[in-house]
């Protein structure tokens, strides 16, 4: 039984991961297929669509409490952590972004140890500064001058998402609802939220070509819908630290499809940051246990299949 268990917990980490994994194709689908300077429509487009799909194929709204709570979360989650972490991504040089939010692990550590009860323990903080300076050696590049406004809004993002991702952790989901209604929800607030924001600050959408079509089909689809299922789906099943020690991934995976699709250069103090950096998101998955709500959110996450099988079926 437990081999069994830790087979079972070790695909859940491999398939959760496959969500910053996607998150760090980003930047280089953002550079290469989209408008320029248009953060906001970004943020929005990957959002409320996504959300408005994932609602329309479970057709399960929140009740009661849960109205204020997918608020709250979609605001953590989805409608702050994007404006801010384009924002950043914007004003700061290099990989300042990235290495900010390379805190976010350490981050998890502490609010889980005030929200959840979980005593961090040396090793955990140890294993969190070295992923966070492994990620400094791949995407930290030139000096430069850096802006307030910038590392402020890196900050608040990785604060965001790192709060979203323990408060997921702490309130889990209602009964009989799974993660990809509990991630409609999110996004359907978090959208809603960028909208008039979008809109006051950047005015009417701009011209599409095809290129930009389909980014904002990947990014909307499979950047998003499928990825934060995939994120809130192993939330439920694992750790919340263990969650936030993949966070690392995504900054990775730039690093990477930069140097295989786009041509950078990776310097061999890059690719020791990358050993350092995977084997310490490796090492954040030591430890954490087997959430007790496993076998309930496996339950759930059946029932959300058959809820996106039946329509398909009478059709």
């Amino acid at each position: 039984m437990p081999a069994t268990r830790a087979t079972g917990t070790a695909a859940t980490i491999a398939v959760t991961a496959l969500a910053p994994v996607s998150w760090g194709t980003t930047y280089a689908v953002t550079t290469e297929f989209l408008p320029s300077d248009r953060p906001l429509f970004t943020a929005l487009v990957r959002a409320l669509p996504a959300g408005l799909l994932l609602l329309a194929a479970t057709r399960v709204l929140p009740r009661g409490a849960w109205w204020a709570k997918a608020a709250v979360l979609g605001t953590l989650n989805i409608g702050a952590f994007f404006p801010l972490l384009f924002v950043a991504a914007y004003r700061l040089p290099g990989g300042m972004a990235a290495v900010v939010g390379s805190a976010g692990p350490l981050i998890v550590v502490g609010l889980s140890a005030l929200l959840l009860g979980q005593r961090p323990v040396p090793r955990t903080l140890l294993t969190g500064l070295v992923a966070a300076s492994g990620v400094s050696l791949v995407v930290l590049k030139g000096a430069g001058a850096l802006d307030l406004v910038g590392v402020l809004a890196a900050l608040a993002s990785t604060v965001a998402m790192a709060t979203g991702t323990v408060l997921t952790k702490r309130w889990g989901r209602p009964a009989g609802v799974g993660p990809l209604a509990l991630t409609g929800w999110q996004l359907t607030a978090g959208g809603l939220l960028i909208a008039p924001i979008a809109l006051l600050a950047e005015g009417a959408p701009p011209a599409l070509d095809g290129r930009a079509v389909g980014g904002y089909l990947y990014l909307a689809l499979a950047n998003t819908a499928l990825a934060y299922w995939l994120w809130f789906r192993g939330i439920g099943r694992l750790t919340a630290t263990q969650a936030g020690f993949l966070g690392p991934l995504s900054p990775l995976t730039a690093a990477v499809v930069g140097w295989a699709a786009l041509g950078q250069a990776l310097t061999p103090v890059q690719t020791a940051g990358m050993a350092l950096a995977f084997g310490a998101t490796l090492a954040g998955q030591l430890g954490g246990g087997t959430p007790r709500l496993f076998r309930k959110t496996e339950k759930n996450d059946r029932k959300d299949s058959m809820d996106l099988m039946l329509p398909a079926l009478r059709r």
